[in-house]
């Protein structure tokens, strides 16, 4: 279940897909399938191949990426890997705080 994100976030994460850029979008999210995570960031791109290789450098691989027919495809990142990522990338997220 998502929650706490504003229309205007969103609007902004698909107009990043929609130029071409990888684009990320964090919020607060709650799934019983992944106990203690409380976020998860969606990263997506419309160029699929670009969003595979982005994703390599991280060890994430190109069958984990969410398939949208809308256009905005994208990997959920989770937990550890989530912040490490967001770190590497050098995205200050206030809500892993």
């Amino acid at each position: 279940m998502a929650f706490g994100i504003k229309r205007v976030d969103v609007v902004a994460w698909k107009q990043k897909i929609d130029q071409g850029q990888i684009a990320f979008l964090t919020h607060y999210w709650l799934d019983d399938r992944f106990p203690g995570c409380k976020t998860v960031t969606k990263v997506g791109c419309k160029d699929l191949r670009r969003l595979s290789e982005w994703g390599k450098q991280y060890g994430l691989k190109k069958e984990w990426i969410h398939h949208r027919k809308d256009g905005y495809s994208h990997f959920d990142l989770l937990g550890d890997k989530q912040a490490e990522i967001l770190r590497a990338e050098d995205i200050e997220e206030r809500l892993l705080d």
